[in-house]
């Protein structure tokens, strides 16, 4: 049982190499464009919409509340970051009830990249909101002496949205893997529809995490305050 989708090699050549990581978070994006490609294509502004149609617009009118809800009043800006965070891991779990199947996200690598997204995008969107010295100058509130525990804070935080989506994910996995294993056929279809409910969770929590952290950066207060 390979403990993280990096130990399947699909193709390599010396130092060069493609594994399972690398191929299904491709294939999983290809998906996701294709799909929304497909979805949105023929938008309707009139009663008579499609099931794909009304469920997009329940998880784009869903998420702009939770944007909301966290302090960002005004959601447009955040929503496109934000909204492809949250459908980029719950896709990477729903998918694995698919046969031979890896979730990207089991890998560190993967959810390091994606802690790095939001790492990146806080100081973008707080500059946007606030400019260059507004930003840097919350770094430094109530005091010049809170300036290395803030910027301690801010790394501390990336790399603990990494570890923790890691660690949820690649548990789930290997639970499953598990029980498949060792037990009969029932049991586990009903702890892998437990694991794509725990996916669809923690999809949820590194979204509202990653709003949180926005919403800090872009308010007066100091974008490090909240871990």
């Amino acid at each position: 049982m390979e403990l993280s989708p990096d130990q399947i090699i699909f193709w390599q050549l010396g130092i060069a190499k493609i594994n399972a990581t690398i191929a299904y978070t491709w294939a999983l994006m290809l998906i996701l464009v294709v799909g929304s490609h497909l979805i949105t294509r023929r938008l309707s502004a009139t009663m008579q919409r499609s099931r794909w149609q009304n469920l997009l617009e329940i998880i784009v009118t869903s998420l702009e509340q939770q944007i909301r809800d966290v302090g960002l009043q005004n959601p447009m800006p955040y929503l496109g970051f934000l909204g492809t965070l949250f459908i980029f891991v719950a896709a990477a779990s729903l998918t694995t009830i698919l046969p031979f199947y890896e979730p990207p996200t089991a890998s560190l690598s993967t959810t390091a990249a994606l802690a790095i997204c939001v790492f990146i995008a806080v100081p973008i969107f707080g500059v946007q909101q606030q400019g260059v010295a507004g930003y840097l100058k919350s770094y430094t509130q109530p005091t010049l002496l809170m300036l290395p525990f803030n910027l301690i804070s801010e790394l501390s935080r990336t790399l603990a949205l990494a570890i923790r989506l890691f660690g949820n994910m690649m548990s789930g996995s290997m639970i499953i893997a598990i029980l498949v294993s060792i037990t009969p056929f029932i049991f586990p279809i009903v702890m892998t529809l437990l694991g794509l409910l725990t996916g669809i969770v923690q999809a949820y929590i590194f979204f509202i995490l990653a709003a949180v952290y926005i919403a800090a950066a872009t308010s007066s207060s100091s974008p490090a305050s909240i871990n």
